[in-house]
């Protein structure tokens, strides 16, 4: 149906194609009618003109419609009504028939107008109607865009804001806290006699030892420095050694001698799910090992996280895997979300109750190129820095 009403749209806006459409419905309808004439004789000499008049009614408008019915009566009249190849006058049942076929037509034209227009007029509202739809689909795929965009800007603000974080605590707090440190040492050495106060002294020694400590730990969790100055092995060994003291958890670390260096948003990402994940099976799974393997091949980083704990129902697996909401950089959303920004692509795996769980990721070997708003965003935080 569209179809057609596309090609009647097309005919009706050129008048010069009109009508040589009427003129060759004409002669479809003149020959049909001789065609016929040798079972007809001189009866009905009109009835192949009523399908031409309807069609082009429907397709051409009136005037060309009425062009047919006027030329077509000619030649009805002059080729099959007797006298044959003659316009005398007609007598009264053929001026009957004439005038019937006339009103027939007339009737056939009006209708058939109405319908082109109605017809039109809807064609006319389903393109407006799609032209809206595709204008809000193109809106629509402008709003994910921004949308992306925007979460890539706070992934790596967030980044940012943990190095310069980790480097202040590092370079400001950390100096601070080992003169102070040393100044105690002398005043323990200058007062030793006194073996209470030198005890204290030595206690608060102790005391601001482990702080130092602490801050240091912190400050590396936050954003090691490893990371930007020895690469991701160095700072994943360092990482995955101190977890397994404190967590009790055997860890098992495979990444090949000759893995080389990635882009500092690529080897943060990787860093981070490794640390996500080391978390989650600390918190939830109950096993009692883990195993990394990274591997770079193909242009292509592969990062298997694996434990033999509780394992996740395929029902929560489902959930999660499925969730659009949430904030990003919280959980296994965040991962999902820092790897898509990427391009990668994050695969859990679980066998059920008690068989453990293998968390997958995929990432290029070369980092997409970040937003314009999140380059300028992290230039402006260096700036700060």
């Amino acid at each position: 149906m569209g179809s057609l009403v596309a090609i009647s749209a097309r005919i009706s806006s050129r008048a010069g194609v009109r009508y040589v459409v009427a003129f060759c419905a004409l002669i479809v309808a003149i020959t049909a009618r001789w065609a016929l004439n040798p079972a007809l004789g001189d009866s009905l000499p009109y009835v192949t003109l009523y399908p031409a008049i309807a069609f082009l009614a429907w397709c051409c408008g009136v005037g060309p419609s009425a062009v047919l019915t006027m030329v077509g009566l000619a030649a009805a009249r002059y080729l099959f009504v007797n006298p044959r190849f003659s316009f005398s006058a007609p007598d009264m049942q053929q001026l009957a028939g004439l005038l019937a076929f006339a009103a027939g037509a007339a009737v056939i034209i009006a209708v058939g107008e109405f319908v082109r227009r109605e017809t039109a007029s809807l064609h006319r509202a389903q393109s407006d109607l799609e032209e809206k739809v595709q204008q809000r689909t193109v809106e629509l795929q402008a709003a994910n865009h921004n949308l992306g965009e925007l979460s890539a800007r706070l992934l790596h603000l967030q980044d940012e804001e943990r190095r310069r974080i980790a480097r202040e605590l590092h370079d400001s707090v950390g100096q601070t806290l080992a003169a102070l440190s040393m100044n105690l040492a002398a005043i323990g050495a200058d007062i030793e006699r006194l073996a209470k106060t030198a005890t204290t002294i030595n206690d608060s020694t102790a005391l601001v030892n482990d702080m130092s400590s602490d801050i240091r730990t912190i400050s590396y969790l936050l954003h090691p420095p490893l990371l930007d100055e020895a690469g991701l092995t160095s700072a994943l060994t360092w990482y995955v050694k101190g977890f397994a003291e404190r967590s009790k958890i055997e860890v098992n670390l495979r990444i090949p001698d000759n893995f080389g260096r990635l882009s500092r948003d690529l080897e943060t990402a990787i860093f981070r799910v490794v640390q996500e994940c080391l978390t989650n099976i600390h918190r939830h799974s109950g096993s009692p090992v883990a195993r990394i393997f990274i591997a770079h091949s193909d242009g292509h980083v592969r990062i298997e996280v694996e434990d033999k704990g509780h394992g996740i129902p395929a029902q929560k697996r489902t959930e999660i895997m499925a969730s659009s909401t949430g904030t990003p950089g919280v959980g296994i959303r965040g991962m999902r979300e820092r790897l898509r920004q990427l391009g990668g692509s994050l695969e859990i795996r679980s066998n059920g109750e008690g068989k453990g769980t293998l968390v997958t990721a995929h990432l290029p070997a070369i980092t997409p190129p970040l937003p314009m708003e999140a380059r300028s965003a992290a230039a402006g935080a260096a700036g700060v820095q």
